[in-house]
């Protein structure tokens, strides 16, 4: 630590930190200490009563990068503090290996679950994963493997910048057993083709049961939704959740909440989720209209992927929109066409017929065979 963090230590009322961070300090702390507790914002009431006292945080690295500093500065005024950072376990990690971090995403697994490295998973690929505890290696091992990705190299780095500094590399299948507590990951990623990243996935990306928006019309309906990075979509009859799914997979700042009716759906789309690396898709099982007002917070987009025939939704939905919103319905039948006309009269918007033929066998020749044809009602909220 630098004299000016030392001068600090020796002159505060109250150091906060873990309990590691306190035996490191424990020669310069003149004060009280405390250590954080589970979880972490009880200790919040304590810190704040001591307003007009000096009151040091003790955390490594940047703690403005996953760290302490972001969660204190929502509750305190700039004015009110001072950060006085070092090199985070990520730049020591860049240092060690001779990696660029502006090519390198960086995932935190830290009380968030391991599928969120899904979406990174390509062959080439370089990722830098920061772990929970020492449980952390082998989960994500199993994921590589699990997706096809079990020739990668992991580098497992323990306790970097101190006494007990340790690197390996191993393959994802040899993940050793005795890693530290306090470890992070980097990975060359070989293996699998990896997660295409545009709209439209493959239907077999996606468990279902045949109700599914099909990969182009489902395209086409991101396109229509529009979102934008940190937006919240309702998907409104979710099903196997392909659309809000690929919606989280457009930025990893966006939100989606479902809503399904039947119980074995709901946990297909929870499934399909984790298993699309976009575990943070929160499926409610609900019914529309009825369940519509419980939905919270309000959206910036909602997709209606079945019910729209019934009375008032659509009414409901806009009213629950954004300024600035964007409502987009499917329909294939004649009824809800007629639903969807009545809501371009009220509402403006645009209508679109979208038709889709794909190759077919015809005895031992071949010809296109046309898939049901949908109308498409988007509509903006002014």
């Amino acid at each position: 630590m630098s004299g000016a963090a030392r001068g600090l230590i020796g002159r505060a009322a109250l150091v906060v930190g873990g309990a590691r961070h306190l035996r490191l300090a424990a020669g310069l702390i003149t004060g009280e200490v405390m250590v954080w507790p589970r979880p972490m914002d009880q200790a919040f009431p304590a810190i704040f009563s001591r307003r007009g006292q000096p009151v040091v945080v003790l955390a490594s690295g940047d703690p403005f990068f996953h760290g302490v500093g972001s969660v204190l500065a929502a509750h305190v005024a700039r004015g009110e503090f001072v950060c006085l950072p070092v090199a985070s376990c990520v730049s020591l990690a860049a240092a060690r290996l001779g990696w660029a971090l502006q090519d390198t995403p960086v995932i935190s697994c830290c009380g968030l679950p391991v599928a969120r490295v899904i979406p990174h998973l390509h062959d080439g690929a370089r990722l830098l994963v920061l772990s929970a505890d020492a449980t952390t290696p082998g989960d994500v091992a199993a994921v590589l493997l699990a997706r096809g990705f079990g020739a990668s190299r992991v580098h497992v780095l323990e306790a970097l910048g101190g006494p007990c500094e340790r690197h390996r590399v191993v393959a994802a299948d040899r993940m050793p057993d005795d890693v530290g507590p306090l470890n992070l990951l980097a990975i060359e990623v070989a293996g699998a083709a990896g997660m295409p990243r545009v709209a439209g996935l493959a239907d077999g990306w996606f468990a279902h049961d045949g109700q599914i928006t099909k990969s182009e019309i489902r395209a086409a309906t991101l396109a229509a939704l529009a979102p934008v990075p940190g937006d919240l979509l309702w998907d409104i009859g979710c099903g196997s959740g392909s659309v809000a799914i690929e919606w989280l997979l457009a930025h990893p700042a966006n939100r989606a909440i479902g809503l399904e009716r039947d119980a074995v759906r709901a946990a297909r789309a929870r499934d399909n989720a984790l298993t699309l690396g976009v575990p943070r898709f929160e499926v409610r099982q609900g019914a529309a209209p009825d369940d519509i007002d419980d939905l919270w917070p309000a959206p910036d987009a909602v997709f209606i992927g079945g019910g729209a025939r019934l009375d008032g939704l659509i009414g409901q939905c806009w009213a629950a929109l954004r300024a600035g919103g964007r409502l987009v319905v499917n329909a294939v039948t004649i009824e809800t066409e007629a639903v969807l006309f009545a809501a371009h009269r009220e509402y403006g918007g645009a209508l679109t017929r979208l038709s889709i033929d794909r190759l077919d066998p015809v005895g031992g020749l071949h010809g296109f065979r046309p898939a049901m044809t949908v109308t498409q009602w988007r509509g903006v909220k002014p």
